[in-house]
């Protein structure tokens, strides 16, 4: 390592410091210069050493300096209140695939700080699995809209039983009127959630029948274009926020299209041998 790398992490004013550890991180990705990596690895083994605005900005892009060796400090950065950079710990932990960190991330979902719960949501969405849910399912009741939805997309990445589960139970029993965030991650569910989305689209409930259109058009399967076309020709439900059914369904099924359309383009037919003359 080129002692200067390192010596621009502690000389300087802050402003000055702040933009080395952009060079550093340039150099890396640019051309995954080692000395610039391995300078940036210092920084996250002795985090104490360095200003809390030099470990965030390193860790904003830890992919480019990932290393499992960094496993033990990134897992010291999580728990330690005093520094106080926890959520940028969650960042790096979830770039270098740290699934060690799992048990301290999941103490961390009620952290009195917003950004530490949503880093760790995201955190966990990439390194969790189903025995996380439980502890995410509370946040999609949390006050904060951009956290349900940050949730909703952990479970739906983590996948499974139980985080259809929990995201069905929010469809079916809505604590908050617009749940745009629960349609699109229960379409991830398909092919399995299909038949019980076209169930939910049959209820007597006009927003559930507005949410369960949305849902399957996101899935884009073939099995919803008769229920849609139903509700967009014959339905007159209006919900709680003055959504129309029927317009629901229509823009459903131009979604539905839509994806068809991509999977088709990804997936052209082989084409048939052409037949030789004898």
């Amino acid at each position: 390592m080129n002692p200067a790398d390192l010596q621009g992490l502690r000389s300087g004013d802050l402003e000055t410091r702040e933009a080395h550890v952009h060079r550093l991180l340039d150099r890396a990705r640019t051309h995954g210069d080692e000395s610039a990596i391995a300078a940036l690895h210092v920084l996250v083994r002795d985090y104490r050493d360095f200003h809390r605005s030099l470990y965030s900005r390193a860790m904003n892009q830890a992919a480019v300096f990932a290393d499992g060796g960094l496993q033990e400090p990134l897992l010291a950065a999580l728990g330690d209140s005093r520094y106080n950079c926890q959520a940028w710990a969650a960042m790096g932990c979830a770039a270098m695939d740290i699934r060690a960190a799992v048990p301290q991330l999941v103490t961390l979902l009620d952290h009195s700080q917003w950004i530490v719960r949503g880093e760790t949501v995201t955190a966990l969405s990439r390194l969790g699995d189903a025995s996380v849910v439980p502890a995410l399912r509370p946040l999609l009741g949390d006050p904060a809209d951009w956290l349900r939805q940050r949730t909703a997309d952990a479970l739906a990445s983590i996948g499974g039983d139980a985080a259809l589960e929990a995201l069905w139970h929010e469809f079916e029993h809505r604590r908050f009127p617009r749940i745009g965030y629960i349609a699109s991650t229960l379409a991830l569910f398909t092919p399995e959630v299909v038949p019980r989305l076209l169930t939910a689209a049959e209820s007597p409930d006009p927003d559930q029948r507005y949410w369960a259109a949305i849902a399957l058009g996101s899935t884009g399967d073939n099995r919803a274009v008769p229920t849609l076309e139903r509700l967009m020709a014959t339905d007159r439900g209006v919900t709680v926020f003055d959504g129309e059914v029927r317009a629901a369904a229509k823009k459903a099924l131009r979604t539905l299209r839509r994806i068809q359309t991509a999977i088709a383009d990804r997936n052209p037919p082989t084409p048939e041998p052409t037949p030789t003359r004898s």
